[in-house]
């Protein structure tokens, strides 16, 4: 029988993050081949995983990351199943570590398949579904690419955004991250009309005729007014359209134009959790 000493579990505990005493019975299991412990700690996960892929995780961690020139940032939520864990130092530094990760890939297959530490993404995630004892899973996944990239976590990691303007100007980091606090604040379905969806537009256009008829309004004026209450919600709804929360005598685009008038935002992805 193989001599495991204090400092093996420690070590292994180290690579893994799994408990001690789990760390100590996978040693002795494997005969103090590390290899074999991290493989039957893997397999642990696995187990656990399993039992509990039907639960729901929808606390976590909600991050948002931007490479280093600002033109590329990526949006995820790393899941859990209890606001406990989802609050727990080493699982935010875990999903902080995912997004800087994912910022690489276009897609939330292609991440998942991606080496993490010499296994994929998503055997890391069944690894500490093993080692935390709660299903652990990349929920949200958005990537966002532009001539400025800025982004915002809301307190709690339980929303985050980033946004793209449409030029790299002096003033533009402070004005992206506003504008990102904007949709955290305020969830935006699109970012202007025309990104609005044809069945939500038509869907509000029959309530608003069902309400003014209730209100007795002749039929024959039923089609101007509803039009302008869509206007209504186009400017409620939509990022470039509402009052900036910060100066509610602007929309966001008039404020953003503050940087220059030929400044525009161009897109934004918001996650949040639950």
């Amino acid at each position: 029988m193989a001599n495991i000493t204090a400092a093996d579990v420690n070590k292994l505990r180290q690579i893994t993050g799994a408990g001690m005493m789990d760390c100590k019975k996978a040693l002795v299991e494997a005969e103090g081949d590390f290899d074999k412990a991290i493989e039957i700690l893997r397999k642990k996960g696995q187990k656990v995983a399993a039992n509990r892929s039907d639960r729901e995780s929808t606390e976590g961690a909600a991050i948002a990351y931007v490479n280093a020139d600002k033109t590329q940032g990526v949006v995820i939520t790393l899941n859990c199943e209890t606001d406990f864990v989802g609050k727990n130092e080493g699982f935010v530094a875990l999903a902080h570590q995912m997004a800087e990760k994912a910022i690489n890939f276009a897609t939330k297959e292609d991440f998942l398949a991606s080496d993490f530490g010499g296994m994929t993404v998503s055997e890391k995630l069944i690894e500490q579904t093993g080692v935390i004892g709660e299903k652990i899973e990349i929920g949200s996944f958005e990537k966002l690419e532009g001539a400025f990239i800025g982004s915002y976590i809301h307190a709690g990691n339980k929303i985050a955004v980033i946004t793209a303007l449409s030029a790299n100007v002096e003033g533009a980091d402070e004005v992206a991250k506003n504008v990102a606090m904007q949709a955290a604040a305020m969830n935006p379905i699109s970012l202007d009309e025309t990104g609005v969806d044809q069945s939500i537009i038509d869907k509000e256009i029959e309530i608003a005729k069902d309400q003014l008829r209730a209100e007795g309004k002749p039929e024959a004026m039923l089609d101007n007014i509803a039009k302008g209450k869509i206007q209504r919600f186009y400017k409620d709804n939509t990022l470039v359209n509402q009052d900036y929360i910060k100066d509610g005598s602007m929309s966001v685009s008039k404020y953003v134009q503050s940087l220059g008038n030929d400044v525009t935002v161009t897109g934004f992805k918001r996650v949040a959790l639950g």
